[in-house]
């Protein structure tokens, strides 16, 4: 049986509320036609598997919002049905489902409640929330005293804490800082080992990749694509850069007109079948890993010499290009990377007809053992803001071997254990 189930899930927001179109709606819900309001959500059909952790992705106004609270409940659908099976616990608006007047305690007996938990289950569980939510005194003031973040530390902590047999996560993550958002990563990572069932919305791509096996991408209401995440991610990523390829304006002054740019890489056949996305201004035309004597370059041992090397020729002009690399591991979640920006290596302007080869040298940490991928690309601005020539996710292939003793995380760093007197006050 599945965790989640949506079928030909349709929702519209009325633009006009006249009495008859209320009545309509009232007492046929089904009977809606096209013309009568905003379309939300239009025949959305997918099934979420037990243990599964699933992403949602799209635009701001695609409609995930509103998938996520039919589901929870909150909203009814116009047409189309849906069926979750099992206790569900869902971080949606932040604070949605908070009272202001109550205090954060208030608060997560009556969340922690209407999720279906004892007083004896939440009294047992207050601890480990109020320690993961981290708000000091406030958890006994009113909610309506809080900071944005104190709501959303507040929040998750008691959506994550109760046990869900399904766990529904928007975009509110967005809003926390960065130690508290990767606290809540963690903690939906473990809770997915643990076998609860995730449904996933996040802008951050590398987040939906890492966490989520399979992904749906809404745009205006609709399926674009349903599957397995890497490729919805690549070709979401892909439609994200089309469009902001068409609107850029006009530039004006004195300074080189960039040539019309070639058509955005739409096909994810070009170099050996890898995913690959860019405005067209430069190619990659070859990447490798050279290895040194005695040297497998596809395999990493700890403090192996590596060097990256990749050309690319220029199709229309780039006045400040960087070129850079990004070492993912077999999950999607980033481990290093750099690029000529950041390592002081500035480049001259690119005319078409240019071609470049750039190398990289390092020394191989001492990685966790097992798969990882190198993407590649060549962008043209700064470290802060660029627009993407072209970018080959997971290029290069390589095994790193790992030495002595296994660690956590993924990196083991040198470290010693060093004896310390003890001191007697006698």
């Amino acid at each position: 049986m599945s965790a989640v189930e949506v079928r030909n899930l349709s929702k519209n927001y009325p633009l006009s509320d006249t009495l008859r179109t209320s009545f309509r709606r009232l007492f046929a819900p089904g009977n809606v036609r096209a013309d009568d309001g905003l379309w939300a959500l239009r025949e959305v059909s997918f099934s979420v598997k037990r243990g599964e952790a699933f992403g949602i992705i799209g635009t701001n106004g695609s409609g995930k919002s509103t998938l996520l609270q039919i589901i929870a409940g909150i909203l009814r659908p116009t047409t189309g049905s849906f069926h979750v099976n099992g206790r569900l616990s869902a971080l949606l608006e932040l604070g949605s489902g908070f009272s202001p007047e109550f205090t954060g305690r208030d608060n997560v007996y009556l969340n922690a409640s209407i999720l279906g938990l004892s007083r004896a289950e939440i009294q047992a569980r207050f601890d480990v929330i109020e320690r993961f939510a981290e708000i000091g005194d406030f958890i006994d003031r009113p909610v309506k005293t809080y900071s944005t973040g104190m709501v959303l530390r507040l929040a998750f902590a008691v959506a994550a804490h109760v046990d869900p047999e399904i766990l529904i996560v928007d975009e509110a993550l967005a809003v926390g800082d960065i130690a508290f958002r990767q606290r809540c990563m963690r903690r939906i990572h473990d809770l997915r080992a643990r076998g609860t069932t995730i449904l996933f919305v996040s802008h951050e791509s590398t987040d939906v990749k890492a966490l989520c096996e399979r992904c749906l991408w809404l745009h205006n209401g609709v399926v674009r694509a349903l599957g397995e995440a890497d490729d919805v991610v690549a070709r979401y990523l892909i439609a994200t850069l089309q469009r902001e390829i068409s609107h850029v304006p006009e530039e004006t002054g004195t300074s080189p007109q960039p040539d019309p740019a070639p058509a955005a890489f739409d096909s994810f056949d070009a170099f050996e079948n890898r995913r690959r996305y860019g405005d067209g201004r430069a190619t990659i035309v070859d990447a490798s890993l050279v290895a040194t004597p005695g040297q497998s370059p596809n395999t990493w041992h700890p403090h192996d010499r590596i060097v990256l090397r990749f050309s690319f020729r220029i199709n229309g002009y780039i006045p400040s290009g960087i070129v850079g690399f990004l070492v993912r591991n077999a999950k999607g979640e980033n481990i290093f990377g750099s690029n000529t920006a950041r390592e002081n290596y500035p480049l001259p302007p690119m005319a078409p007809g240019d071609a470049h080869t750039v190398e990289f040298h390092w020394t191989a940490p001492e990685l966790a053992p097992g798969h990882y991928y190198i993407s590649i690309a060549v962008s043209d601005g700064n470290i802060e803001d660029f627009k993407v020539c072209d970018y080959i996710e997971d290029a290069l292939a390589v095994d790193a071997i790992g030495m002595g003793a296994p660690s956590a995380g993924y990196f083991h760093l040198a470290c010693a254990a060093v004896a310390v007197h003890r001191h007697s006050s006698r």
